[in-house]
């Protein structure tokens, strides 16, 4: 089954010093061998944003380019406002991207591999499934 990557995974593997985090990059690394890796464009946006060089840019790029994007729809844009108001009712707060990431995991019945515990909350109020990886997590 397919795996959606939120961005601070991603952030992860791309740092250069990713040594406390590695149990989270080798897990990357063995969905990304599986063919198991789904990315969305809010997040290869948000990876590509704030790079300094155009290089750095470029390279990064190139290397996302291997990961095509999940084909987002009007219905994924429209659960993820229905979603944002859910959770806003029960006072929980959070992203546009974050909700679009839950709407898309919801409507293709994918995972959400991420570091970012608002998922936990998002998932106390909507069905979406978060990844648990393989790996042991270094702390």
């Amino acid at each position: 089954m397919k795996v959606i990557v939120d961005t601070c995974i991603w952030s992860l593997a791309l740092r250069r010093n990713s040594q406390k985090s590695s149990s989270l990059v080798e897990e990357l690394k063995e969905l990304i061998s599986e063919v198991r890796v789904q990315l969305i464009g809010p997040v290869r946006q948000e990876l590509l944003s704030g790079i300094k060089s155009k290089k750095q840019f470029n390279n990064l790029k190139d290397h996302l380019s291997a990961f095509p994007d999940l084909q987002l729809e009007t219905i994924d844009f429209e659960l993820a406002a229905e979603f944002y108001n859910l959770a806003r009712g029960k006072g929980i707060q959070g992203s546009n991207t974050d909700f679009l990431i839950c709407s898309l995991a919801h409507r293709y019945k994918m995972s959400i591999f991420t570091t970012d515990k608002d998922f936990e909350q998002y998932s106390s109020v909507f069905p979406i499934k978060l990844y648990r990886p393989l790996l042991k997590e270094n702390n």
